[in-house]
């Protein structure tokens, strides 16, 4: 019988919460900071939002939130007001000297949306970085970019602290963005689940030919009508998929 290793909790050193063994000890330790810097942060920001702090106080917030829930050093991991092109990203993330992700702050009480996240993607765009995150404290967004032309931009993350979301969905959430996941690049993994099943990949499968042909024979099989394949698929182009993922 294997047993679960015990360990002190981040927020009680004087608490034992039992390890499961599939559960690196690094692993364990990040989700347990997390744990506890949501727990500690939203309280901080339902404050803000009450009184509609400014941008800056919301700021400062987020340094806390990424040092002391996500883990990050503020000297070494993490570059204020990062210059591109004579603009300034909020922040900019570096692990081991790379740079990897940028970060875009708005007011607590914004709600985010796509003029945010165009103004972070001409950063990452222009310095060749993946990761851009959009936030306001409470709601944190990740988009993946890939660049060609046209940029491809995927949402693969979007948690809200203060949100209806369980403590432990908001935890296996924001746990990509600890510096121990990202130092070993599992939210890559995350993207390419999230990109294989985002509705443009499944519009794309519903098209092809063994679709249409599937269609075709149980459209048969239940109307004992014969429909070409070809009009099955124009038919789902034009009545059943959503023009923005074709």
């Amino acid at each position: 019988m294997i047993e679960a290793t015990l360990e002190p909790t981040s927020d009680n050193p004087g608490t034992i919460r039992a390890r499961e063994p599939h559960v690196p000890a690094w692993q364990y330790r990040a989700r347990e900071r997390l744990r506890t810097g949501i727990k500690r942060y939203s309280r901080r920001l339902a404050e803000l939002r009450a009184r509609d702090a400014n941008e800056g106080d919301t700021r400062f917030l987020v340094t806390d939130f990424l040092c002391e829930a996500l883990g990050f050093d503020k000297y070494d991991d993490l570059t204020t007001e990062y210059q591109v092109k004579g603009e300034f990203a909020d922040y900019g993330i570096r692990i081991d000297k790379d740079l990897i992700a940028f970060i875009e702050v708005k007011r607590v009480t914004t709600k985010l949306g796509p003029k945010h996240l165009h103004q972070v993607e001409m950063y990452a765009v222009n310095e060749g970085v993946e990761w851009m995150i959009l936030t306001n404290g409470s709601n944190w967004q990740v988009y993946h970019v890939t660049g060609g032309l046209p940029v491809e931009i995927d949402l693969t993350l979007d948690v809200d602290l203060l949100g209806d979301a369980t403590s432990a969905q908001k935890v296996n959430l924001l746990f990509y963005l600890t510096r121990e996941s990202l130092k070993r690049r599992q939210i890559d993994e995350l993207w390419r689940q999230k990109r294989a099943t985002s509705p443009k990949a499944l519009a794309s499968v519903l098209c092809t030919d063994s679709v249409a042909r599937a269609i075709r024979k149980e459209l048969r099989r239940q109307s004992g009508q014969m429909i070409d394949t070809r009009e099955v698929t124009q038919l789902l182009r034009e009545t059943v998929i959503r023009a923005d993922c074709l």
